[in-house]
């Protein structure tokens, strides 16, 4: 059957601003764990703060599970609806058939599963923080010359947790809207996609490498190779790419 692809000005390229509203939510956990290690005397210099420290970012960790699901379900839903609004306005474009299969695209199990993961990563920023806290006292203990260097690194766990809030930000808005994409773009009898970058000098070498090559939905092409992961455009870490459905004509 012939194909035809989306337009240049495709409806399926994300915005940003759902992924910097997800991070201006997770920066504020980021404050946070640094104000609890900020509220220890001495840390990674006394050794007996370090439990005291792994335990309070661990109730933190579970203060914040209710919270977490529900920005989860927040953001994911934003993600869904900017999806679902992006199929909106191509769908003019498509046989009624096809818009009439579109409205059956199972996306529910996608969006409960991209909720649970969220708030998976959401409440690891304290654990993690806990785990760097524990790794620094030890390299501390073991060498104590450079124990006031260590604490220094401990003073930064806020810093490091807001430099893992971007990743996750970044990493799964695009996921999760690349996942629904493909629900929906499986659903009308779509089995393939090209591959788009946002075609500015941060794009990274593999992803332009790519961009503009059509490829299989079930059959992603290695988006990094020094690691060798398959993954779909927007579906890897700081990946900012985009899938064009191949959309059949029937």
């Amino acid at each position: 059957m012939p194909l035809r692809r989306a337009s240049d000005d495709s409806p399926f390229r994300k915005a940003r601003t759902i992924e910097l509203r997800y991070l201006r939510t997770l920066r504020s956990v980021a404050v946070q764990i640094g104000r609890l290690i900020d509220g220890f005397t001495n840390p990674g210099e006394d050794p007996e703060t370090d439990p005291l420290i792994g335990a309070a970012l661990g109730s933190y960790a579970d203060l914040l599970r209710p919270w977490a699901a529900s920005v989860a379900a927040r953001i994911v839903g934003e993600v869904d609806r900017e999806d679902a609004q992006a199929w909106a306005r191509h769908a003019a474009t498509m046989q009624r058939s096809l818009r009439a299969e579109l409205a059956l695209a199972p996306t529910g199990a996608i969006v409960r599963e991209r909720m649970a993961d969220q708030v998976t990563l959401i409440t690891s920023l304290p654990i993690d923080a806990a785990s760097r806290v524990h790794e620094l006292t030890l390299a501390a203990i073991a060498d104590g010359t450079r124990a006031k260097e260590i604490a220094g690194e401990i003073a930064r766990s806020g810093e490091v947790s807001l430099g893992r809030a971007k990743l996750i930000a970044r990493t799964e808005v695009s996921r999760t809207g690349v996942e629904l994409t493909r629900a929906r773009a499986t659903s009308v009898g779509s089995e393939d996609f090209i591959w788009r970058d946002v075609g500015d000098n941060d794009v990274r070498p593999d992803h332009r490498l790519l961009s503009g090559r059509t490829f299989k939905w079930l059959a992603p092409p290695v988006a990094d190779q020094r690691t060798g992961t398959r993954a779909l455009p927007g579906g890897i870490w700081n990946c900012r790419c985009w899938a064009e459905p191949v959309i059949p004509d029937y």
